[in-house]
């Protein structure tokens, strides 16, 4: 019954199936990303590449993809002090959590971009989150996602409904959803064009795509597209 959608658009693997995922199954949809002094900012430069590319190379979604929002949260990067935040190596905090977790940041997300979905007249937030394949990053999780869209909708007043269609799939059937909502050019359009990795590497390509190869995005992206591959050549 709805018909407009808001995408967290980073310009990474996911969000970027994710939009595709929108793109196919809602008739207007806009996309939204943050600045928040991530130490890989180049994917905000790749958000408007992917854009073009996705207007140019699959007309029948151009019509459908709307404007793009992109907001300063400079200040969530002022406040965090994280490797993705700060020029520091990844590693594990004592309670098995990354330093690359952002604290609140998918909250402070998805409250912005409900503010600009309502004034924009959108019913549909989606979010690229996954359980699956993750680090264990609490705001990524099902349950507080499902809070969050009750908090939303209270607060609004207005109806918010949060999709997250990679929630409970791996990286390999994330290329897999991509390669059946665009086919090889949507794939390659994924390896050639998202910025996954941590710290902003897209000086080294690899099969998968860009990135410094040992940050663990990079670990899951090579890995997801290694078993699909391979299911690929089986197929």
């Amino acid at each position: 019954m709805n018909s407009k959608a808001l995408v967290l658009f980073s310009g990474g693997q996911d969000s970027t199936t994710c939009l595709a995922w929108a793109l196919e199954r809602y008739a207007h949809v806009e996309t939204i990303g943050f600045a928040y002094g991530q130490r890989h900012s180049v994917e905000l430069e790749c958000r408007k590449t992917i854009r073009q590319r996705l207007q140019t190379d699959f007309p029948e979604w151009s019509a459908k993809l709307g404007e793009d929002h992109m907001l300063d949260l400079s200040v969530l990067g002022q406040i965090s002090d994280t490797a993705l935040t700060q020029d520091k190596a990844i590693e594990f905090h004592k309670s098995g959590l990354p330093n690359t977790f952002v604290p609140g940041r998918n909250i402070l997300f998805f409250t912005f971009a409900s503010a600009v979905a309502y004034r924009r007249g959108l019913e549909v937030l989606v979010g690229g989150m996954c359980e699956t394949d993750y680090s264990g990053y609490p705001d990524c999780r099902d349950n507080t996602l499902k809070a969050l869209q009750v908090a939303m909708s209270l607060g609004l007043d207005s109806p918010m409904v949060v999709e997250t269609p990679l929630m409970w799939i791996d990286k390999a059937a994330t290329w897999q959803m991509a390669q059946a909502l665009g086919g090889d050019k949507l794939v390659e359009l994924i390896r050639q064009d998202t910025h996954t990795c941590y710290m902003g590497d897209r000086s080294v390509p690899h099969e998968w795509g860009f990135g410094c190869g040992a940050c663990p995005a990079c670990d899951l992206r090579s890995q997801g597209y290694k078993s699909f591959s391979e299911e690929v050549v089986v197929a």
